[in-house]
């Protein structure tokens, strides 16, 4: 990696285990052992690294979640989906937390931001509509609008509210997997005859992923 790289990384990690809030440029610049100046030859300030870690985050979004192809098998496609997601949001999950503050300081990134998720909700409704082209879900084009809204509305505040019920304010791997199971749920009363029993087997398969990333006590 190079340098600016590795600021990059370095703030996503920092900012998701302690909140976007709470660091600064010079915190980042002493984890990472350099000179706040080296750092600013890089980035302009904290906002700018922010706005490089939103286009990795738009990118991310942009090419892991394309329409479903009916040439293969949707359920199988849904998993991807949903494995992506969870990388998503755990990888990103700061951005979630503290959302409208970090918008609200950065008008620039905020237009970005409005602009990209008009551009997403298209994406996640073309996904709903695959999956009643695939037969997985009996859904009318009304439906279909609102339960692309709640998808997008339960991946934003998930994490959010997972954290603002525990004392500590950290997140766990399995809260995501609990999260994606949220999302399941969304489909169920829209699966047909042929499909109910195997969402229910995916549920059960991120269910336990998230009892298996418990963590241990020791």
């Amino acid at each position: 990696m190079n340098t600016k790289e590795k600021i990059i990384r370095t703030s996503i990690a920092l900012f998701n285990l302690h909140g976007e809030r709470a660091i600064t440029t010079n915190h980042i610049a002493s984890n990472l052992g350099i000179s706040p100046g080296n750092l600013y030859y890089h980035f302009k300030n904290k906002e700018d690294i922010i706005r490089n870690i939103f286009t990795l985050y738009r990118e991310h979004l942009s090419t892991h979640f394309k329409p479903l192809n009916t040439e293969f098998e949707p359920l199988e496609q849904l998993t991807k989906y949903l494995d992506s997601l969870f990388e998503l949001m755990w990888r990103y999950h700061f951005f979630y937390d503290n959302l409208t503050d970090i918008l609200a300081k950065d008008e620039v990134l905020k237009k970005d931001y409005i602009s990209f998720q008009a551009d997403l909700f298209e994406q996640v409704r073309s996904v709903v509509i695959g999956l009643r082209t695939s037969k997985v879900i009996d859904i009318s084009d009304e439906d279909a609008v609102e339960v692309a809204h709640m998808l997008k509305m339960t991946v934003s505040f998930w994490t959010p509210y997972v954290k603002a019920r525990r004392l500590t304010g950290v997140l766990e791997q399995q809260d995501i997997y609990n999260g994606i199971v949220k999302v399941l749920m969304l489909f169920k009363p829209y699966c047909t005859d042929l499909s109910v029993q195997k969402i229910s087997v995916l549920q059960a398969h991120y269910q336990q992923l998230a009892d298996e990333s418990l963590p241990s006590i020791a």
